[in-house]
């Protein structure tokens, strides 16, 4: 990997925002492994994250949404401070802070999975946001990962792409596997904040002059 330019990057800020990035992460596969065994008979591959975040143990998959969340807004940060991209990257760096917001916002409105249809109703349309930003993100911000390395950039154009198909699949799907298919999505919205936590901590790392 070549040596970069950083400019007047601190290592130390981005190190712990890639790693918070990470945690986020950590947070949000933790609690959807751990929460089906607080909710009574949930199903784990019909039933949806939403459903364990309403009802008896939502505090588990809202602290792991939550979790995630912080985890969004450290990747904005991190993407901000190290800017490595033009006029796409900035439109990536507004992406993951408005995904954070949405998923603040899903954790909070407790209007799924309890058969909740009191109010305004927005459940969906945080979906809807949800499936563009993580699309518009990666998109967005490969150009400017590649200038950190020809992987990060490749990576996020195949994570897009296969969001891209997939996403929309889960709208047409039978009740009885989307729990399933929603957890494989939010594994593709890891990988994707796990690859720029990545590319932070490295950067973090070179400009300390450790070997990468």
């Amino acid at each position: 990997m070549d040596k970069q330019k950083y400019g007047t990057e601190r290592p130390h800020l981005l190190f712990c925002l890639g790693v918070l990035g990470l945690l986020g992460c950590v947070s949000l596969i933790s609690a959807t492994i751990m929460g089906p065994y607080f909710v009574p008979n949930h199903d784990w591959i019909a039933d949806t994250i939403s459903d364990l975040a309403a009802g008896e143990g939502e505090i588990i998959m809202d602290v792991g949404l939550y979790g995630f969340a912080i985890g969004l807004m450290a990747t904005a940060l991190a993407a901000s401070h190290a800017h490595l991209g033009n006029v796409g990257w900035s439109v990536g760096i507004l992406s993951l802070a408005a995904l954070a917001a949405l998923v603040i916002i899903v954790g909070a409105r407790n209007e799924y999975g309890d058969g909740d249809s009191d109010g305004v109703v927005i459940h969906i349309y945080l979906v809807y946001g949800l499936g563009i930003f993580f699309l518009l993100a990666p998109l967005c911000m490969a150009s400017g990962a590649g200038c950190h390395a020809s992987w990060a950039k490749v990576s996020c154009f195949v994570l897009a792409g296969i969001w891209a198909v997939s996403a929309p699949v889960f709208f047409f799907l039978p009740t009885g596997i989307d729990g399933l298919y929603e957890r494989a999505l939010g594994g593709i919205a890891c990988a994707f904040v796990i690859l720029l936590s990545v590319i932070f901590i490295q950067r973090a790392r070179q400009a300390r002059g450790e070997k990468s």
